[in-house]
């Protein structure tokens, strides 16, 4: 057992790294999730993936579909775990409206960002998107690789 507490920065159990190079990121929001006993133990192990999920609104209601969540074998023996599930987002009535309003009119998407512990809760980060064009992922990639760059230079200039 780690002796990370829940809560701190480092208690982030999955980051979608991939929707940074493929969307601008207009608004962010924070959500919680509904999740049953085994996905609680799935996730304090870390065995969670949102690379390719990405969130539903539905019905006056928020869904995350594509997340995969490992189910651990000690503790889901007595129930059929569905391991890519759809769980439900829970937000204020003013978060909904305002993600659905976006997604539906300026052709924007919603997609989760992170999931990580809140005190005791996991919480889902999910952003409002709108996609790149391949120039724009180019110039991204050149941005960062300058960044790292000047990096490399400060560092030498002060070592020297």
């Amino acid at each position: 057992m780690s002796n990370k507490k829940p809560g701190t920065p480092s208690s982030t159990i999955a980051l979608n790294k991939k929707a940074k190079h493929e969307y601008h990121i207009e608004e962010r929001f924070e959500a919680g999730m509904v999740l049953l006993g085994w996905e609680v133990k799935s996730l304090r192990a870390g065995k969670a993936q949102i690379t390719d999920a990405y969130v539903l609104l539905k019905d006056g209601e928020a869904f995350l579909l594509g997340g995969h969540f490992q189910p651990l074998t000690e503790a889901s023996t007595h129930v059929i775990a569905d391991p890519t599930r759809t769980r439900k987002l829970l937000l204020h009535a003013k978060e909904l409206a305002k993600l659905i309003g976006e997604t539906s009119q300026a052709g924007q998407t919603c997609v989760p960002m992170a999931m990580y512990w809140k005190h005791n809760k996991v919480k889902c980060e999910i952003a409002l998107v709108k996609g790149k064009k391949l120039f724009d992922k180019r110039a991204t990639e050149k941005e960062r690789d300058w960044d790292r760059q000047k990096q490399r230079i400060m560092r030498e200039n002060n070592a020297s």
